[in-house]
């Protein structure tokens, strides 16, 4: 097999089974392998450390996907791969309440830029980097056979492909096409998805057991959801009893889903607000009118995609906090949360610290939240943790 010599000093990371390997790291590759092909990675004294795709056109020059040198990877481990990802998924999957769920997490897996999730009958696919574009057809088949959905719709047109040199691809991969909206259920809650137009692959699988924490808090409350997109936070609050809602969001489109959520599970939508708005504008608009809410969620877009940006984003997260501290009455809660996998769980606490002292509010963290038992941590891949919240009384 091709080889990719590493340079001294740089093989402690892959003894350590990360992942990844950057190209600072990489002294020579060895036998002209083209990008995507499986290749063998080695130290600078010639040793075997792993298995891998090598794609030179990224940064992550070498994604590794096992350790053992006599079983390179072939068509039995990929298929160990996936039954793997569905075993540790049986809960979920035998759960009457939740069809809707993570089924594959990318190299928290073992299966490196791969993403599947499961829309009841169907799965919508994402691979993302290289080496799983040229495996696709075989990933396919196996989600077929092992997963036995209706069908599998492919939305592999994130950005971060463009790092991998590959263009945006969407649509049906493997048997019948989703519905247009269709309908899945999440802890007994309904919720109508575009697998096809909607964002990522359709809705925020990994805040499932968030939504149902915070709803613990919204019973007989006013609550404002910020960034609410279709409605997931909106809808369980509503199921728990909440007082009148108001949905915020920059998308007039997704806030005419989340309406339509909210009557799926026969909510009186009379008493509620949705509103078409920049987020940040609107909650200034909110705290010059005197408006005041007992319960405020705030679930914002990734605000970090490099590490340049984290000043910036967490500038934006101090910003939002503050602003909705300052609309919470005394006693209300607070639920917010960071996607940016480069702004830590610490660094996102720090930020809230400074928002409470730039409000003159007493804050207390009353919860931490992390993303749903389908988004797993592997533990020698702490980048697979990106989903931070913090459930706050704001006094």
């Amino acid at each position: 097999m091709q080889q990719v010599i590493l340079k001294k000093g740089r093989a402690k990371p892959v003894l350590h089974k990360h992942p990844w390997i950057f190209s600072g790291a990489v002294a020579r590759i060895l036998g002209d392998p083209a990008d995507g092909d499986l290749v063998e990675v080695r130290d600078a004294g010639g040793n075997f450390l792993a298995h891998g795709l090598l794609n030179r056109r990224s940064q992550i020059v070498v994604r590794l996907v096992n350790w053992a040198q006599d079983r390179p990877p072939d068509a039995a481990l990929w298929r160990d791969r996936v039954e793997r990802a569905l075993a540790g998924r049986a809960t979920l999957a035998g759960d009457p309440a939740t069809n809707a769920y993570r089924l594959i997490y990318a190299e928290a897996d073992g299966l490196p830029g791969l993403i599947v999730d499961r829309y009841g009958d169907y799965l919508v696919a994402q691979f993302l980097v290289l080496g799983m574009e040229r495996l696709k057809d075989e990933m396919a088949g196996l989600l077929m056979e092992l997963a036995a959905p209706r069908g599998i719709w492919e939305r592999s047109d994130a950005s971060v492909r463009a790092k991998e040199g590959l263009p945006p691809v969407a649509g049906l991969l493997r048997g019948a096409s989703p519905p247009d909206r269709l309908e899945v259920r999440e802890n007994g809650c309904r919720f109508l998805v575009d697998l096809a137009g909607g964002q990522k692959t359709g809705f925020y699988l990994d805040q499932r057991a968030n939504r149902q924490r915070v709803s613990a808090y919204c019973a007989g409350k006013s609550v404002l959801d910020a960034f609410c997109y279709t409605g997931g936070f909106s809808v369980y609050a509503a199921t728990a009893g909440a007082g009148p809602l108001t949905l915020l969001d920059s998308s007039a489109d997704a806030l005419a889903l989340a309406a339509e959520n909210l009557r799926l599970n026969e909510r009186d939508a009379g008493q509620d607000a949705f509103l078409a708005a920049d987020v940040f504008q609107q909650l200034r608009r909110f705290r010059a009118e005197g408006r005041t809410f007992d319960v405020a969620i705030l679930d914002p877009p990734k605000f970090a995609h490099a590490q340049a940006d984290v000043n910036r984003a967490a500038r934006g997260y101090k910003d939002v906090n503050l602003l909705a501290m300052q609309l919470l009455r005394p006693g209300g809660v607070l639920a917010t949360f960071s996607c940016s996998g480069l702004v830590s769980a610490d660094l996102f606490q720090k930020i809230v610290f400074g928002a409470a002292v730039d409000a003159d509010r007493d804050v207390q963290v009353v919860e931490r939240l992390s993303q749903g038992a389908d988004h797993p941590v592997l533990l020698t891949f702490p980048e697979s943790e990106y989903l931070k919240g913090l459930i706050c009384r704001v006094w």
